[in-house]
């Protein structure tokens, strides 16, 4: 149950948050206030469009198919959009996606930005629905921690994800409002590899600072930290066996290497002994091939000099080129061979050059190997000590009468309100938004607070057991509607259809409401059931601070022009 000194801080953060001022010094305000407590600020009112879960969860699913498809960038600029920067190493800095919300977005509550977020892990990284439900939370905090903290990025990231951040949008507001256009949060990569439980740096998200902020929460975020834990020791399990496969396929290729490199020195060693024999073959066929043609002179000048006669010249001169014949093919099939030769040793050569390449590859595998070593050493170490830190904030839980390792919840208890009065707290001294409480009868003190946040508190209406009363604004997907509160818990139970000016107020005639509808930007007045369901609208523009008198069966209420305007009170013609 939140005490009515929180109601008061909500109540000054929600008039700041209309006031103007900068993102930066509202949050860091915020932080102070809270003690590093990240309360996000969200819109709680009805709306123009409901989308459903999947429907909002695809719209992250669809950025993070795009980047596992390759895309460096994906979405537009002025709805949702991510930048893929992965850049080359930078010391110890780290590769991001920049997950940027656009002038146009309609996301104006944090579960609906987590679930864009848990979508975008899945379709991005390939994590199952529960892991990223769970980064996707820890990245907001973490992007709420640190927004504005311009030394922390640059100190953190690449140079890459530093050029596509700004500093006055690095991170992410915990005021809704402040997302359009404002927002360019950082999720650090890991391994940024698919299917890896490692894809997202899990150590950089849980940064003492991240931590902290946790556990100066309500339930100190133990939920959350003992999801954190089980799927860092599910990291480390991961790493543990790549690295263990790594190694294995090291050593084994490590033999094969040594193998291949005995078979490629074997024959090079062959290549160069068959290679000196055929270079002595054609040594040798091209001498004898000089001696046959020294013969063939020798007979010729024996034949001239009359030592031999001409038929035995002939014969000498026969052989003699037989022989040179003989020893030109042999020295054609020694060059040959040599030929064949130079091809073995190119081919041997490019052997030589792949097992070099193996060689860096083992090295590289090796360095993968020790880092996946190291991460899981890391993520195992990290566990351990965090889950020391859970046990210890449950202890100090138990001891103080918290609920043990639980978030403690504020129970309804619908007999104990309805002996407490229903009253409103107006939020800002600029309007009549607030949020419907309960009291105290006997001190005045608030018991109970509506989240809804939009909730025009000059409307409330109350028929018997029901409340009644307009609510919303016109800001992004917010819209000002009819709606019907829950008694109980003071949460909105049903939101019409219908635009409603925001400055109707909500009349009752019986049980018919009247509001001044707008419709193409003119003011109409309606009539509605206790559904929230239009039943008539007057065919005459009215004025948009108009008044409603019932007198009998007629209403009389003011003309665009500020002149009376007399309707009946069923037809309103």
């Amino acid at each position: 149950m939140k005490s009515s000194l929180r109601i008061v801080i909500w109540a000054a953060l929600f008039f700041t948050a209309l006031s103007g001022l900068s993102a930066q010094n509202v949050n860091r305000e915020e932080l102070e206030r809270n003690q590093g407590t990240v309360n996000f600020i969200n819109y709680e009112g009805p709306h123009s469009r409901i989308d459903t879960v999947e429907q909002i969860r695809n719209i992250g699913v669809e950025l993070g198919r795009a980047v596992k498809n390759g895309a460096g960038r994906a979405g537009a600029l002025n709805r949702y959009f991510v930048i893929h920067c992965v850049g080359d190493p930078d010391g110890d800095k780290f590769d991001a996606d920049v997950f940027g919300l656009g002038v146009d977005v309609g996301v104006d509550h944090i579960r609906n930005l987590r679930l864009i977020i848990q979508g975008y892990l899945q379709g991005a990284y390939d994590y199952s629905a529960g892991d990223a439900a769970l980064l996707a939370r820890y990245v907001t905090i973490y992007n709420a921690v640190f927004r504005g903290d311009w030394d922390f990025f640059t100190g953190r990231y690449k140079t890459l994800v530093v050029e596509n951040l700004v500093p006055e949008k690095a991170g992410l507001s915990i005021r809704y409002d402040e997302w359009p256009g404002q927002t360019l949060m950082t999720i650090p990569l890991g391994t940024g590899s698919p299917g890896s439980l490692s894809a997202i740096d899990t150590s950089g998200l849980t940064d003492p600072s991240v931590i902290d902020s946790m556990r100066r929460d309500e339930g100190r975020g133990i939920d959350e930290r003992q999801g954190m834990v089980e799927l860092k020791e599910r990291e480390a399990d991961e790493a543990n066996q790549t690295a263990t496969l790594q190694r294995e396929a090291i050593a084994e290729e490590e033999k094969n290497i040594v193998r291949d490199q005995e078979t490629s020195s074997q024959a090079q060693q062959r290549i160069e002994q068959e290679y000196r024999l055929t270079q002595e073959q054609r040594q040798e066929a091209q001498r004898r091939q000089q001696e046959a043609q020294r013969q063939q002179e020798q007979a010729r000048q024996d034949e001239e000099a009359g030592r031999i006669s001409r038929q035995e010249a002939q014969q000498r001169q026969q052989e003699a080129q037989r022989q040179q014949q003989e020893a030109q093919r042999q020295q054609q099939e020694a060059q040959q061979r040599q030929q064949e030769l130079e091809r073995e040793q190119q081919a041997n050569q490019q052997q030589q050059q792949e097992l070099a390449q193996r060689e860096a590859q083992q090295e590289q595998l090796r360095r993968e190997a020790e880092a996946a070593q190291q991460r899981a050493d890391q993520k195992t170490q990290e566990a351990q000590q965090e889950r020391r830190q859970i046990a210890q904030d449950q202890q100090e839980m138990i001891e103080s009468g918290s609920a043990a390792g639980t978030t403690v919840a504020s129970a309804v208890n619908p007999a104990a309100n309805r002996n407490n009065l229903l009253a409103a707290s107006i939020l800002q001294t600029s309007s009549a938004l607030g949020r419907l409480v309960r009291v105290d009868s006997s001190n005045g003190q608030t018991v109970q607070s509506s989240r809804m946040n939009t909730l025009n508190t000059r409307t409330v209406v109350l028929s018997g057991s029901r409340i009644f009363a307009i609510a919303g604004i016109n800001q992004g997907n917010g819209a000002i509607r009819l709606v019907e509160i829950n008694p109980d818990t003071l949460e909105m139970l049903k939101q019409g259809d219908d635009d409603i000016h925001q400055n109707s107020l909500l009349w009752t005639n019986g049980t018919n409401f009247y509001a001044i509808t707008v419709e193409n930007g003119k003011n109409y007045l309606a009539r509605f059931d206790a559904s929230l369901v239009k039943q008539a609208q007057s065919s005459v523009e009215v004025h948009s601070y108009g008044s409603c008198i019932f007198q009998g069966d007629r209403i009389l209420t003011q003309k665009a022009d500020g002149a009376p305007l007399l309707l009946n009170a069923q037809t309103l013609r």
